[in-house]
């Protein structure tokens, strides 16, 4: 509800109308602008209460850019970061929302707001009152409602999660699919109706078998000019599918993906604020396998059994070099005995390998981490064949 002042407000002054009144529209989501328009229209008419506070309509300024973007942080709010540079360089006066949630629903950019409105003198409007942030009480009442706003968005959100959870638990939600299944029109999950993309799966899946390195399917594929299917989430078509080259990433996500085991998954991923990257509010990390939310085997049908997808995780961990955590790598080409697995005496960091001779043909143990590292000398290198010669009699 709209309420016109009748009484002039003392904390109105002239210094307040000589600068611009900013009235600041938001609504969280496209669906919000497009099935609850009174809403949009009620903050629109807030141009009236403006002008019911002294500002002339022409020194009246809406910002509607941030119309179906959600209030939860300020990165991709282009409209609030222009209100707030506008505070920062003394034009505005006053800024009028319909509620605290329309300008932030986290206390990080409120109180970013209120601090400037603070120091700039500006004073702040909503459809009942005027609040001065210099002024103590006005100030707590403003801190009261962003706290509220941010802790009913929790709420929401909390709410929305636990049904969510619920209905994964049934296997009733629905997921995005990768590019080897499809719904049908029941709503069943089936192998791709598309017999290219289905063989093109299984000659992954084969060539693993074979290889048991997803470089070496990737360059398999490479060599032979094989796309690989992907369905993409955005896009001018998405969840179309499209054929992309192959590379690394995208194998890797065929062979990760539990949902070609027939498996229903919920909770691969988690929020992690620390892996946030710039233009984004939360970045997410990979899950163990064994803290899914939800795993329901042979839950529809899949392109390899959930026993060989298993056998593939352990595959996949053991060809990364790590084995202080006991993981063997990738088995590779070389005439040397220790390659890859060989330790430096002196830094105990790991060696690599060069090749000496007319011919390439001699094997040198090399340790050159202080050299690529800082640009010094070698730390040492040893030829291959004598160490390997006495390990072998070892």
């Amino acid at each position: 509800m709209l309420i016109s002042l009748t009484v002039a407000d003392e904390r109105l002054t002239t210094a307040h109308r000589a600068k611009l009144a900013y009235v600041y529209v938001r609504q969280s989501s496209v669906n919000q602008v497009r099935q609850h328009q009174e809403s949009t229209e009620l903050q629109y008419r807030l141009v009236d209460r403006a002008i019911g506070l002294g500002w002339p309509p022409e020194r009246v300024r809406v910002i509607d850019e941030d119309l179906g973007k959600s209030g939860a942080g300020a990165v991709d709010r282009h409209g609030f970061q222009k209100l707030i540079a506008e505070i920062g360089l003394g034009n505005a006066g006053l800024v009028v929302s319909l509620d605290a949630s329309r300008l932030a629903r986290n206390n990080r950019d409120w109180h970013q707001l209120l601090e400037l409105c603070s120091v700039f003198g500006v004073l702040i409007a909503d459809g009942e009152r005027l609040y001065d942030p210099r002024a103590y009480h006005d100030r707590l009442l403003l801190g009261l409602s962003g706290i509220m706003s941010e802790a009913e968005l929790h709420q929401l959100r909390m709410r929305l999660h636990q049904g969510e959870r619920q209905k994964a638990a049934r296997g009733e939600l629905r997921l995005p699919l990768p590019a080897g299944l499809a719904y049908d029109r029941a709503g069943t999950i089936i192998l791709n109706p598309d017999e290219e993309v289905q063989a093109r799966l299984h000659l992954v899946f084969a060539k693993f078998r074979e290889l048991q390195s997803a470089r070496r399917v990737m360059r398999y594929l490479d060599r032979n000019g094989l796309s690989l299917p992907v369905r993409p989430l955005l896009g001018p078509s998405p969840h179309e599918i499209v054929w992309r080259a192959p590379d690394s990433a995208r194998v890797l996500s065929i062979l990760q993906n539990p949902a070609y085991a027939g498996a229903y998954v919920y909770g691969r991923r988690q929020k992690d604020p620390s892996r946030c990257r710039p233009g984004s509010l939360t970045g997410t990390v990979k899950v163990a396998i064994a803290d899914w939310a939800v795993c329901l085997d042979a839950a529809h049908p899949g392109y390899i059994s959930w026993e060989e997808f298993m056998a593939n995780q352990g595959r996949l961990a053991d060809n990364v070099f790590r084995y202080e955590a006991g993981h063997s790598g990738v088995p590779r080409k070389g005439a040397a005995l220790l390659q890859g697995i060989a330790i430096c005496g002196r830094c105990g960091r790991r060696m690599s390998m060069r090749y000496t001779g007319p011919n390439a043909d001699y094997p040198v143990y090399c340790c050159r981490s202080d050299r690529d590292q800082q640009g010094s000398a070698l730390c040492q290198e040893v030829r291959a064949l004598a160490v390997d010669a006495l390990v072998e009699r070892v």
